[in-house]
């Protein structure tokens, strides 16, 4: 089984490149965002309406509740099952998201160190207690590269990379494999230069706040989306919450949205261009699916 992937930062057009290939090659997607996969998450995550889809299956989206953590263990297996699934059926599986860690979950026999209660929860307590840029800077000395590709706000990732430095002794990123351990795959990875990629992002954001991003908020917090670590720490909506407790403005949470979008999206070309395997596209060329077509189909990619 070989697998289409499609990548790179949030608003290359992942999704339509996604959903047009596996138009034209009789294929489903299987999402590979980690905030689309909870339910009610849509506006924020820009997750592709039933319209959208163009009567194109997609599996992985909706998955959990916005109280569920996030696992990206638990999301492997998940992910192998839908590829596997569509392949049987004779299908073209398309993997697409911008979740580095995804879709390397997706095409890679990832082993993820056990967890420790006891270091999670010193951790977590001190993460409470210092802050998130704090844990940061000291995972930045123990381990550079994850710091690099970790965003100074995540605090339940950066507890994370450090639990396993404590467990194993090692670099976070030591616990990765090489890239040349995959199943077959071809990855594409969409590319924009900074000033558009600024632009989509800024003109995301207020097609956010125009189309009713505040009041899914208030309904997530009503399914108890502050209780959710992963969730409630998406970009956006943890800009949203802070405008809700009244601590900023309602332009201030939008502004803080487009910078943090921004920043995420540089370390989100930061990971992918860590891979050699991904064969690079220009997502403005009017003709990009021509182009993904014709190099899918002549072998010109990386495998």
């Amino acid at each position: 089984m070989t697998v289409l992937a499609v990548v790179g930062p949030t608003t290359a057009g992942k999704s339509g490149l996604a959903i047009e290939l596996a138009r034209a090659l009789d294929g489903e997607v299987v999402n590979a965002d980690s905030m689309q996969l909870y339910r009610g998450m849509d506006i924020g995550t820009a997750k592709v309406t039933w319209a959208e889809r163009r009567g194109v299956p997609h599996h992985l989206l909706d998955v959990w509740p916005v109280t569920r953590t996030a696992n990206a263990a638990e999301y492997q297996a998940l992910a192998r099952a839908a590829l596997d699934d569509v392949a049987a059926r004779g299908r073209v599986p398309i993997l697409a998201g911008g979740s580095g860690l995804y879709i390397r979950a997706g095409l890679e026999d990832l082993n993820f160190p056990r967890t420790d209660g006891g270091i999670r929860s010193r951790l977590e307590a001190e993460l409470a207690e210092v802050g998130a840029p704090a844990l940061h800077s000291r995972l930045a000395t123990l381990d550079p590269a994850a710091a690099a590709a970790i965003l100074p706000s995540n605090g339940r990732r950066i507890v994370r990379a450090l639990e396993v430095i404590e467990l194993t002794g090692q670099p976070f990123t030591a616990t990765m494999p090489d890239y040349t351990k995959s199943r077959p795959a071809i990855q594409i990875g969409l590319t924009l230069p900074r000033p558009e990629l600024d632009r989509r992002i800024a003109a995301r954001v207020e097609h956010m706040w125009a189309s009713g991003f505040e009041a899914e908020v208030r309904k997530l917090v009503a399914d108890g989306l502050r209780d959710g670590k992963t969730a409630s720490r998406a970009l956006g909506y943890q800009q949203m919450l802070r405008y809700l407790d009244g601590e900023w403005s309602l332009d201030q949470a939008r502004e803080e949205t487009v910078k943090a979008t921004k920043r995420f999206a540089r370390r989100q070309e930061s990971w992918f261009r860590r891979d050699p395997r991904i064969t690079w596209l220009d997502a403005s060329h009017e003709d990009l699916l021509t182009r993904a077509l014709a190099r899918i189909r002549d072998g010109r990619f990386r495998t």
